[in-house]
């Protein structure tokens, strides 16, 4: 008997653990829930303002019925656009803002740019500025020259729009093509 006196000391120091304040927690849980939904409904203000803001810029151009034989095409991702020179001043008017997958076919009539899920847009070749690598545009920061950039102007703004082709080899080709195509219309328009 002696034996048996430890285990029932032990026993009875024993203690149940504390019950879970199920109240609190579901405070904590609803809490949160609603404070993350807070901060989305900011963010989406947020880029609904700054549409507003930039509602004076045109519709964007379709494609044209004809646009001619394609001279490159490129399969890739289209990380958004910008003011011209300000790679963090993200235009969201019209989904431009919007990342998507991306088709460029670039012809003699202008940069088609074919976003499944997002609006299509269409640069004439007139309206084209420039044809860069770069490393970063609005959200979107890769290694140095990881990005094409193609300057364009519309209405009496210039924009800079960010790709990435899967095949990153090909921007090279992009910017050499680009360039020589509005080099070649300011040479024309000149005369």
């Amino acid at each position: 008997m002696t034996s048996a006196a430890p285990v029932i000391l032990l026993a009875a120091e024993k203690e149940s653990a504390e019950v879970t304040d199920w109240a609190a927690r579901v405070g904590w849980v609803v809490g949160l829930g609603l404070f993350v939904a807070l901060v989305y409904w900011l963010m989406r203000e947020g880029w609904k303002w700054r549409g507003t803001l930039q509602g004076d810029l045109p519709e964007l151009p379709g494609a044209p019925d004809e646009p001619g034989a394609a001279k490159l095409v490129l399969s890739g991702r289209y990380h958004g656009s910008t003011t011209a020179g300000q790679w963090l001043d993200r235009i969201v008017a019209h989904g431009l803002g919007t990342r998507s997958r991306v088709e460029l076919t670039l012809t003699d009539a202008g940069l088609d740019v074919v976003r499944p899920g997002a609006a299509d847009f269409f640069v004439p070749v007139a309206a084209l500025r420039e044809a860069r690598l770069d490393k970063g545009i609005a959200g979107k920061v890769l290694t140095e020259g990881g990005l094409l950039v193609v300057t364009w102007a519309h209405g009496d703004k210039l924009i800079d729009s960010g790709f990435r082709s899967d095949h990153a080899a090909e921007h090279n080709e992009w910017v050499d093509t680009l360039n020589d195509m509005i080099n070649k219309t300011e040479t024309e328009g000149a005369r």
